[in-house]
């Protein structure tokens, strides 16, 4: 019998495992159990949230329902707004191309408003100065800026911004000569108060303006690098006209910063002369706005051209104002920015319902790892960290959605005793709003994997597209000084006076403080007398969350005993100690102690568990209509088949 030789045992049996794999014969059935493929299953229904999500989409909107949904309908029904099925689904997706140039990006805007315009959602918008027209451009607003930002900011700046200077700044002359071809978008309107040397600073712009009373003209000019025009939504390639905020000199003497309408380009679109433009190039988010740069070489603008409601220059240079204190003059000046910054803060709230809407969804349909061997996975929403991730965020987002419908309220109603209050919450809100919308994408888009990279998800492009609100119009830290000096201020006055507070949402200040009691319990911490009190602390920073958390708390008790009062009290109880756990100034200064932070982060994940199963009846209120989210929010099995890649090709 012949030896066995172990070397030519093993040349046939490699040769046998690459003769198998060659002629793709599958491995003995008896040794694999076979796969079992994951698959899309759509949220459950079976245990749907009892309040009422209409009822409660009326509330968070606040108004103007069946208009916003006329607007929706308008940007789906039109191929300018790319709309695209994807894989067997019924829902037609809509969102801009970002895969697209910067210059196919900006005409795209551009084809869109014209659009819009002819469809006549711009109706009424300068030419109607009534509060149910501006709630309703509000509304469209918030619309279109949840299909894109940079058509937002187009519109923003053109309407709000140059169209609304025109109406508080100007005068009858103004508004006959301007608003009527504004609103039609015969005249393009930009806004160039920002420089190069002077964003937030506003009272230290360079650009000057002198009077020529020989000529009855101002000479507007840019007197050095830093005083260029910076930032301009618009003027790059597509604005005629612009607002230049600049120094007013007459006879050597400054007046402070004014307003001006100047002509930038012709009706052919050619430059005007005297003007100089740039652009501002790439971004990494709104590259469909075209920023621009100018230069003013002692332009020439006629006398009229000041817009006059605060200040006026007679025709022999006489220079003249009802309001004689020089700061309170600059005060008015900065009116617009108040527009802005309301817009900036309700529309965020939309963006942070977006990033909310597509994240929850997934976590309801995505499963990963198994609790035992052999058994089903989890849902990612069913996890408790994951819940601790997202839970809290749609609290602070509904939360957020009544301090923003307030705040439009009492901006579209405004008096002049309002004012002060008004600049108050827009700056608080603003700063408030965008740093909580930016922390929201962040999470969601972590929270959907990798998933959350892709373009067509919307998530991560939405981090870009929206991180310029943190210094948009002001930049947040700055605000929030802003309204630490105004706060202490009023703080002095009333001392001064021995008065009680009475507005700036202060009144609480008027009653005794209560006593915390050591150890903490469930129900004190729910509790709105504890929660009203405990977030009132930090000055400009807490007053905000004091401020949004007081207008939920009021909304709350308008509603009669119910399912929806009792989801506004878990909301509102997530709201507050979420603000509690997460600042570090109620251990700072001794208002919580190291084991009541722990029971605070106990109750929270309570919370947590209280509001899961109402999570997707909440984002379904959001008011978002399906074709504005993203595939990923449905079946992203479906949408990344090889059927949908043979689709799009």
């Amino acid at each position: 019998m012949a030896s066995p030789n172990p070397l030519s045992d093993r040349v046939t049996r490699r040769a046998s495992v690459i003769t198998r794999h060659l002629l793709q014969h599958p491995p003995p059935s008896t040794t694999l159990r076979p796969s079992i493929c994951v698959e899309y299953t759509p949220p459950d229904p079976s245990s749907p949230s009892d309040f009422d999500t209409v009822e409660l989409r009326r509330i968070l909107d606040g108004h103007h329902v069946a208009d916003r949904d006329w607007v929706f309908g308008l940007m789906r029904e039109s191929r300018l707004f790319c709309p695209r099925r994807i894989g067997r689904s019924d829902t037609v997706f809509v969102s801009p191309d970002y895969n697209q140039s910067m210059e196919q990006q900006r005409e795209a805007t551009m084809r869109r408003v014209e659009y819009l315009s002819s469809r006549g959602v711009f109706e009424g918008w300068l030419t109607r100065d009534d509060p149910e027209m501006e709630m309703r451009k509000f509304a469209a607003f918030e619309c279109i800026g949840i299909y894109d930002h940079s058509l937002a900011v187009k519109l923003g700046v053109h309407f709000f911004l140059w169209g609304g200077a025109i109406r508080f700044f100007g005068t009858k002359r103004h508004h006959d000569k301007w608003l009527k071809d504004t609103e039609d978008y015969v005249i393009k309107g930009c806004f160039a108060m920002t420089e190069l040397g002077h964003g937030s600073n506003v009272r230290g712009i360079e650009t000057v303006a002198t009077y020529d009373r020989s000529t009855e003209e101002f000479v507007i000019n840019t007197p050095c690098e830093s005083a260029q025009k910076y930032w301009i939504g618009g003027a790059a390639k597509h604005a005629t006209h612009t607002i230049v905020f600049a120094q007013l000199y007459i006879d050597g003497a400054n007046q402070g910063v004014h307003a001006f309408i100047a002509q930038i380009r012709d009706a052919n679109g050619n430059v005007c002369p005297n003007i100089r433009i740039a652009d501002c190039g790439h971004k990494i988010g709104l590259n469909g706005v075209d920023n621009g740069r100018i230069w003013f070489d002692y332009l020439r603008v006629p006398r009229e051209n000041l817009l006059n409601s605060v200040a006026d220059v007679t025709p022999d240079g006489q220079y003249v104002s009802a309001i004689k204190d020089p700061d309170q003059r600059f005060a008015a000046f900065l009116a617009p920015l108040t527009s802005g910054r309301v817009n900036i803060a309700v529309s965020t709230i939309c963006i942070s319902k977006i990033g909310l809407g597509v994240a929850v969804r997934y976590a309801l349909t995505r499963r990963a790892f198994s609790i035992a061997p052999n058994s089903p996975e989890v849902l990612l929403l069913d996890y408790p960290s994951h819940q601790r991730r997202l839970l809290p965020l749609i609290a602070k987002t509904c939360v957020m959605s009544c301090s923003g419908n307030y705040l439009k309220r009492i901006y579209v109603k405004k008096t002049p005793e309002a004012n002060k209050m008004i600049h108050i919450y827009s700056s608080a809100f603003k700063a408030m709003f965008t740093w909580h919308n930016m922390r929201t994408l962040q999470e969601c888009r972590e929270a959907c994997g990798g998933q959350g990279l892709k373009t067509e998800n919307r998530v991560g492009s939405l981090i870009s597209e929206f991180d310029v609100h943190s210094t948009f119009e002001g930049d947040n830290h700055i605000l929030l000084q802003q309204i630490s000096k105004a706060l202490l201020g009023e703080y002095l006055a009333v001392q001064l006076k021995k008065r009680p507070f009475k507005g700036l949402g202060l009144e609480h200040m008027n009653g005794p403080y209560p006593v915390i009691p050591d150890n903490l319990t469930s129900s004190v911490l729910r509790s709105s007398e504890f929660q009203s009190y405990q977030v009132a602390e930090d000055l400009a920073r807490a007053f905000s969350e004091r401020v949004i958390f007081q207008i939920f708390l009021d909304t709350e008790a308008s509603f009669p005993a119910g399912p929806l009062k009792k989801l506004f009290g878990l909301l509102r109880s997530m709201y507050a100690l979420v603000s509690l756990e997460e600042d570090s100034v109620f251990l700072r200064y001794g208002y919580l102690s190291p084991s009541n932070v722990a029971i605070v982060i106990k109750e929270v994940a309570n919370l947590c568990s209280e509001l899961r199963p109402h999570a997707l009846s909440l984002v379904e209120s959001f008011g978002i209509p399906d074709a504005f989210l993203s595939p990923l929010a449905f079946n992203w099995i479906e949408a990344n088949s090889w059927s949908s890649v043979q689709q799009q090709q």
